[in-house]
Parts: C-alpha cells; structure tokens; sequence
C-alpha cells in the first residue's frame, strides 16, 4: 500500500462523526434502548414493586425464573433466523421480529399496570413477566443480529456495537434508578403505564428503521436467498444421509434442553411453593450440562461434518433432486440448526478452542462479581443505601456510558483488537482498586484527596461524604473499564460471526458469556466466606490478565487469516468450502 493511500485509509475524526451520523446509528441507539428498558424492568424495578405489595419471599422467588429467558435465548434463536412471520416480512428480515416484540412488550407492561400483583393473583401477573421476557430476550437476538447485517463502511460494526451499548446503559438506569423515583412519586401502575407508552412508541418507530433487506422487499423483489441455504443435494455437498443423522443428534440434544427448561418453569409455577425446584440449584446442576448438549456436542459434529467435507467423504457425486416432503422439511432444519454450526466451526478450525476461550473469560468478573457487590458495599463496607445508590447507579451508570463512548472513539481510531486487548487490562487491573477497598482503601483515599475529588463528593447534598469519595473514586474506574470493554468486546464478537448467520452464532456465543457467570457464582461466594473479598481480587485480576493474553493471542490470529478471520464475514468474503 503506498503512503499516500495508507493515509487515506488511516480513521480519523471524521470517520468517527460520520458514522455516528448515520441514520443506522440513531436507529442502534433506540433499539439498545428498547432492549435494556424490559431487562431492567422485569429483572430489578419489578421486585421492587413486588415488596411494596407485600408479596411474601417464596413467591417472588419464583420471578427469577424470567431470567433463563435471556440466559437460554440460544435455544429458540434458529427459529428467529429462518422463520417468517405471516404477514411481517415485508417489514425485512429482522424488523419482522423487534416490531412486533416492542409492540407487545408495550402492551405487556400496560397490563402489568391494570393488574394487582398480591399473593392472590401472582399467577397471572407472573404470567405477563414471563411472557414479557421471552418477548425482551427474542428483541435482543433480533437486534443483534440486525445490528451485524446493516453494518457497512458507513454505520461501522464498531460504532454500532457502542451506541447499542449506550443505549442499552441508559435504559438501565430509566428503568432502575429512575424508574424507582417516579414510582416514589406516581405510584408503580403509573410507572409501568409509562415504560409501556415508551416501548409501543419506539416499536412504531421502529417500523421505519432501514433492514438489510427492507429496500428490496418494499420494491417488491425477492429477498437475496444465500448460496449457502440453497443447494444442498447439489454435487459436493454431504450427502442427505449424513446431514439427517447430524441433525438427529443435534436436534434431539436441543430439544431434550428446551424440555428440561420447559419442565423445570412449569413446576415452578405450577406446583406448591414447598415443591418448587431451586433456579439457583438448576443453574448449577443443570446449566453445565445444557451448555454440553447444545454447544459443545454440537459443536464437535459440526467440526466433524466440516473435517469431512474438506476431506471429500461422504458428499453427492452428482445433483440429487429436489427433496420432498420430509426430505424438505429435513434440510430446512439442517440449514437452521446445524448449517450454521458447520459454517463457523469449519471457517474458524482449531481457533475456535481460543475464540471460546476468550468468550469464557473476557466478561467473567464481571458477570460474577455483580452479585456480591451490593454485599460488599453494605455488609463489608458498611455504605447506606443511599450513598450505594449514588455511587453505583447515578454516577457508576453515568462512568459506563463515558467508557462506551471512550471505546467507541478508541474502536475507530485505534483499532478493534488494540482496543479489545486495553479494555481487557484496564478492567483486570480495576480489580486491585477493588483489593484496596477491602484492606481499608487507604490508597483510594488518598488519591481521592489528592485529586481534590473527596472535596467535590463532599458537598453532594444529604449524602455527601469524604469516605464516600474512595468508593465512588473506584466504581468510577472499574465502570469506565467496563464500558471501554463492552464497547470492544461486542464489536468483536459481532466480528467473528457470519452475516448470513448472525442469529444463531450471536446468540450461542452471547449466551456463553452470561451462563458462566452464573455458574461460578456459587464458588465464588464460598471463598469470599472462606478468604474474604481481598483474596476474591486478587483471583479476579488474575483471571484478568490471562483474557489479555487471549486478546494478544486472537490478536495475532486475525493479523495471519486476513479477511476471514476479522471483520464480518459476507457472503462474498467467505472462504470456498
């Protein structure tokens, strides 16, 4: 590449301006919007509705089932890849999905505030929550992957993947923070009346934001139909015996997963409170061998049908006619369940056991560690509830939105991986401002003061403290990392997966994220009763640092593979099979 064109091609300020000025981009943000507004309002502000009503402890336990929806949206995430919806899809392929669930998240939310949440009528009112959550977590796999196909050198993946970021943080705190101080004012059916006027807003919307396909349909063309979902009994594709039994295994593995969670909501709900399973116990004896059956098992077929493939056994000789009946019924799940196991593993080899390594433990202490931080703040700590709510949500979701917006501009001028690897450390190291708290935080004080910040925290009316300062300093920090992390981390992951695709791989490698979190939760929670928090730090940093050399390591990965290996991989880009 001369110089002249290596300048050219250099991000700069107004690449930055340009893409957030794209109308995609004012579309991302109001669709991260709608995505976090439901997840806040179902999994937190709801139970504070539910104590206010004297609903008993057993009860609302129940309510934390709504959260498999998001953890296990993988299972259900084929079917909002391949399948239409009567009378939608001229809306585009993923409009014809987030609309409708805006809509009756919408109405959902309305309901819920015509109804009386009490002991006596809980079941229709947990009925309503949990249906609202099957609709959030079926919007989120929607808008992701709508957010991976109207990517293009305009509306970069990168910055779509901050701004959905930033709008998923902003609704976070309407939802939580500021959802509790109107309910304090209007009362909680008001407060939801409210929240479900927003979503059916942003649903109608909604229906004029650009789809990747939109244009055409709204011309009355054909939508593009991928090479890859055509043409399986053509000659050198596996033969129709191989993929059956593929699919056999697979889907039998999906849907013994789907009953186990199917089986295990309804006794939840239906039986005494006395008989209900655990969701905690689940998630631990469970949720192992869930993410066994339907991602690792899969995934070795999938690397197997690939390998052999590659290797000439077991393919068509010559073009097999169109199949029938259920031979056709048969490709059109292959294509939804398996196909798209077989496409990602086959292009990413071996690399795959490094990309899932980095899924495992980019986000990890994260996502363990926010369950025991408001035991840290109240029970070690010894904060109010009120200096915790300043410090964590006022001014923690405002150093969030700052990171995201930091890695946004760090994504386009400084690069994805570079951006990745730094988010990584910078929250590892957070860690040991964290390891600092739990000796007496005399190092964050003192910093504090010296910087003048304790001054400033001081004279925040009613709660304002100097002591205050050290644990504001550092969720400050430790949130700053987290959004210049979660900025890189979903524009790679929405990278690594293929347009054609994104439904599926999005929400199997998402979902990762999120389900071993929870897992680990339990020991975590041990040895902080064990060794006490100063050790749980030490320990987080530690698996910190080994997610940056795994950056380091995919780094090095995408440097060597070219195109295929980074960027979003489009149908013309793909590799020959």
């Amino acid at each position: 590449m001369s110089e002249a064109a290596a300048k050219a091609s250099k991000p700069g300020w107004a690449e930055v301006f340009r893409s957030m000025g794209q109308k995609k981009t004012g579309y991302m943000a109001l669709f991260g919007f709608a995505s976090g507004l439901p997840f806040a309002l179902f999994l937190g502000t709801l139970f504070a509705w539910l104590s206010d009503a004297e609903v008993d402890l057993e009860t609302m336990g129940v309510f934390s089932l709504i959260g498999l929806a998001y953890a296990f949206q993988f299972l259900w995430s084929p079917l909002i890849d391949k399948v239409n919806i009567p009378g939608m899809r001229r809306l585009g392929k993923r409009k014809q999905w987030i609309v409708p669930s805006q809509l009756l998240l919408g109405v959902i939310l309305v309901s819920l505030a015509l109804s009386n949440p009490t002991n006596e009528s809980i079941g229709w009112f947990s009925l309503l929550a949990g249906i609202g959550a099957l609709a959030s977590a079926t919007q989120d796999i929607a808008i992701n992957a709508w957010r991976i196909d109207v990517a293009d050198e305009k509306a970069t993946l990168d910055i779509l993947s901050t701004v959905y970021q930033m709008g998923y943080r902003l609704a976070a705190l309407v939802g939580g923070a500021l959802g509790l101080i109107i309910a304090a004012r209007i009362g909680w059916p008001q407060t939801y009346l409210l929240m479900g006027a927003i979503l059916l807003g942003i649903g109608f919307i909604g229906l004029f934001a650009p789809d990747s396909d939109s244009k055409k349909l709204a011309e009355g063309q054909p939508a593009v139909v991928d090479e890859l979902f055509v043409g399986l009994r053509k000659q050198g594709e596996l033969e129709p015996g191989i993929r059956a039994k593929a699919l056999l295994v697979v889907g039998g593995l999906w849907a013994g997963a789907i009953g186990v969670v199917v089986t295990f909501m309804y006794m939840s709900l239906a039986y005494a409170p006395e008989d209900r399973p655990n969701p905690t116990e689940f998630t631990v004896n469970y949720g192992p061998w869930i993410i066994v059956a339907t991602i690792i098992v899969p995934a070795l077929i999938a690397g197997w049908l690939a390998s052999q493939k590659k290797q000439g056994n077991y393919l068509l000789t010559e073009d097999a006619p169109a199949p029938q009946g259920s031979g056709f019924v048969m490709d059109h799940l292959y294509r939804a369940l398996v196909l798209p196991l077989v496409e990602f593993v086959g292009r990413i080899g071996w690399s795959l056991v490094l990309i899932l390594s980095l899924v495992l433990t980019y986000r990890i202490c994260d996502a363990i560690w926010g369950s025991f931080a408001y035991p840290f703040y109240l029970g070690e700590l010894e904060y109010t509830k009120d200096e915790v709510a300043f410090a964590s949500k006022f001014f923690g979701v405002g150093a969030i939105i700052l990171g995201l917006a930091l890695g946004g501009f760090m994504l386009t001028m400084m690069g994805r991986m570079l951006t990745l690897t730094i988010g990584a450390l910078l929250a590892a190291l957070t860690n040991l401002l964290y390891a600092d708290l739990a000796l007496g935080g005399a190092n964050m004080q003192a910093v504090s003061d010296a910087v003048g910040f304790s001054w400033a925290i001081s004279q925040v009316p009613v709660i304002g403290s100097p002591s205050l300062a050290k644990l504001t300093f550092t969720i400050f920090f430790e949130n700053l990392a987290i959004g210049i992390a979660g900025a890189a981390y979903i524009a790679w992951l929405s990278s690594i997966v293929n347009k054609n695709f994104s439904a599926v791989q999005y929400a199997l490698l998402s979902s990762l994220t999120l389900l071993v979190g929870t897992l680990g939760r339990g020991a975590l929670g041990e040895m902080i009763e064990d060794q006490g928090y100063y050790d749980v730090f030490i320990l987080t940093t530690l698996i910190g640092f080994i997610a940056v050399a795994l950056c380091l390591a995919e780094w090095f990965r995408q440097s060597r593979s070219g195109p295929t290996g980074s960027g979003v991989v489009t149908p013309e880009a793909q590799p020959a099979e």
